[in-house]
């Protein structure tokens, strides 16, 4: 008995799903070794021709996730043509979901979950870019953020950070410290990226009082009006160096109201 075998694997997206698919039936055949052709983007009746083609050059099989009615069957159709097998795993399924949703017509748009997956990536890619680049990390790689937040601590950047990347931003926040020179990098990338944040003195002081009681204990002059207001002029000191970054006020605003005001200055800017 012949323990091997060639399949062509014909989608109208990116053929992952049928792969897929396969891998896990597979499992199920372990002494059987499969060489699988992978043919992505079968949109047209010559698509469909040359998948049959390859099939008949290679004595192999197509197994399909064609979604559209049209392209599907001209593929059935020249498999019986010219005795070549076709599985189809999207047309069955297709039927069965429309009986199921009350006779509601699939839309027949390929790539779809391909579009939905790239989402989907690009949010954990986006998520671990904030973490990785988060309170001055990594500095060197501030020209791969498409966000830049700075700003004294308390003023949101680690939270506006994470809310970005959850939307698919790669973000990046750099903290400013009394006394310290921001790294040079943050000048040499390009200025409509870079939203320097600012506040009240009087509310940031709130603020900061509130995490030390939140957390137990004193950290010197933190909280300190004095200090406070003095870190907050010598962080717009630095903000009037680059005329060209953002400043957005933070005083009293949600996440969401903040992330709303940089979404309509970046609309305009890039």
């Amino acid at each position: 008995m012949e323990l091997q075998k060639t399949v062509i694997v014909a989608s109208d997206g990116t053929g992952r799903t049928a792969q897929q698919a396969l891998d896990a039936a597979l499992t199920q055949f372990p002494d059987f070794q499969i060489n699988p052709i992978i043919k992505s983007g079968i949109r047209t009746k010559i698509d469909a021709e040359k998948v049959v083609q390859e099939a008949i050059k290679h004595d192999a099989f197509i197994l399909h996730t064609i979604v559209t009615d049209e392209l599907r069957n001209e593929l059935i159709r020249l498999g019986r043509e010219h005795n070549i097998d076709t599985i189809d795993l999207m047309g069955p399924l297709l039927r069965r979901l429309k009986y199921q949703f009350s006779n509601i017509a699939p839309v027949q748009k390929p790539g779809l979950y391909h579009n939905l997956n790239k989402e989907y990536f690009r949010r954990i890619d986006s998520i671990q870019f904030a973490f990785k680049h988060d309170d001055g990390l990594r500095v060197n790689e501030l020209n791969k953020a498409e966000i830049v937040f700075l700003g004294v601590s308390r003023t949101f950047k680690t939270p506006l950070s994470i809310y970005f990347a959850y939307k698919g931003w790669f973000v990046a926040n750099v903290p400013i410290i009394l006394g310290m020179d921001p790294p040079k990098e943050i000048f040499n990338i390009d200025p409509k990226k870079v939203f320097c944040l600012t506040t009240s003195a009087q509310r940031l002081s709130t603020l900061r009082k509130f995490r030390e009681d939140h957390l137990g204990f004193r950290s010197g002059d933190y909280a300190q009006i004095k200090h406070v207001r003095d870190e907050i002029l010598f962080a717009e000191s630095i903000y009037k160096r680059q005329p060209n970054w953002n400043i957005i006020k933070v005083t009293s605003k949600s996440v969401e109201e903040i992330a709303s005001e940089i979404l309509a200055i970046h609309k305009h800017t890039l």
